[in-house]
């Protein structure tokens, strides 16, 4: 009760938001939903009568809206996010009103705005499956590096689950909170062909399998050791607003990896990863980014695709797709 009281007066404050309803449960959000036709909704996935993901479930077919899920550590969020959730906050652990307010304004806020943007379309649809032609047999030396934010949790699951054990090492970043990029890299392993692990320094690069850079304060770059590709997760101040950052990471790729690498730019707010998208490129690199049609939010790839970085720009389903295409002529 004290958090929702706390949350209403903290958005209330801000001029470009207006809380226009509040519930106990999902029975009384579809109401206001159905009274108020709000532009973005925040919810809990725990919850009385019903949880927050069978609610969203239910929602979404006949009220689509964005919704930002605000969730303890738990990888029930990535439920919430399959179903139709655009983002989601982790719920601090504080200790004073001061930090809870601290929390409101300077994260729930953010993601509440973003949200506000997304491409409802998206939040209808799941991506199509597509069975991918199998790679000829490729050395170690090539390289995919994927970068996303705001939708990205399943715009990199609608890839990756259409990569086999032939797919060259792949190097992700996804904003996210410490804790749920593991739990997210779990996931993956367990509903994808490919291994999928959060990445430490030392780990290699290497065919069939995918490192996630761990939320928090380390930024993830690609290195070479003795000839072999391995990642470094090194703390940083934040690039472009974010640790870990899509750009150190492409940035890092072109150096070290130069045309024997790929780059791939996903949905999400901002601009992050656009420059080192653009240096991959420069470095002889292949790229691709997600067309707007199918980005929750069109941002960190259209900034990409407005620069000159990107070579290919394709709907969600077709990325995997043309990852093949071109690996296969590398």
């Amino acid at each position: 009760m004290v958090f929702r009281e706390l949350l209403v007066q903290n958005l209330n404050r801000d001029p470009a938001i207006r809380v226009v309803a509040t519930a106990r449960d999902p029975y009384e959000a579809r109401d206001a939903i159905i009274a108020y036709k709000p532009d973005v909704m925040t919810l809990d996935v725990e919850l009385p009568r019903m949880n927050g993901i069978e609610f969203l479930r239910k929602l979404m077919p006949q009220y689509p809206l964005p919704v930002v899920v605000i969730s303890s550590l738990s990888d029930k969020v990535f439920d919430a996010l399959n179903v139709g959730a655009v983002d989601f906050v982790a719920k601090p652990a504080v200790s004073s009103r001061e930090q809870l307010e601290a929390f409101i304004q300077n994260e729930l806020l953010v993601k509440i705005k973003i949200a506000s943007t997304a491409n409802i379309s998206r939040i209808k649809q799941k991506a199509m499956q597509q069975e991918q032609s199998v790679l000829p047999p490729k050395g170690s030396d090539l390289v995919v590096a994927i970068g996303a934010s705001t939708g990205g949790t399943e715009a990199i699951f609608s890839v990756v689950q259409n990569f086999g054990t032939d797919i060259p090492g792949v190097v992700i970043v996804q904003h996210m909170p410490p804790g749920f990029t593991n739990m997210y890299a779990k996931r993956l392993d367990n509903q994808c062909r490919v291994t999928v692990k959060e990445a430490e320094t030392g780990d290699q690069v290497k065919p069939g399998h995918v490192l996630i850079a761990p939320g928090g304060d380390r930024h993830m770059r690609l290195v070479k050791v003795n000839g072999v590709y391995q990642v470094e997760c090194k703390a940083g101040p934040k690039v472009n607003g974010h640790c870990p950052s899509v750009d150190v990471l492409f940035d890092s790729v072109a150096r070290v990896a130069g045309p024997r690498a790929l780059g791939i730019i996903l949905t999400g707010m901002g601009g992050d990863g656009a420059k080192g998208l653009l240096e991959m490129r420069r470095a002889g690199a292949r790229t691709i980014g997600q067309d707007e049609s199918t980005c929750v939010v069109y941002g960190m790839p259209k900034v990409a695709y407005d620069l000159g970085a990107v070579e290919y720009q394709e709907k969600l389903q077709d990325v995997a797709k043309r990852a093949y295409a071109v690996l296969g002529r590398m």
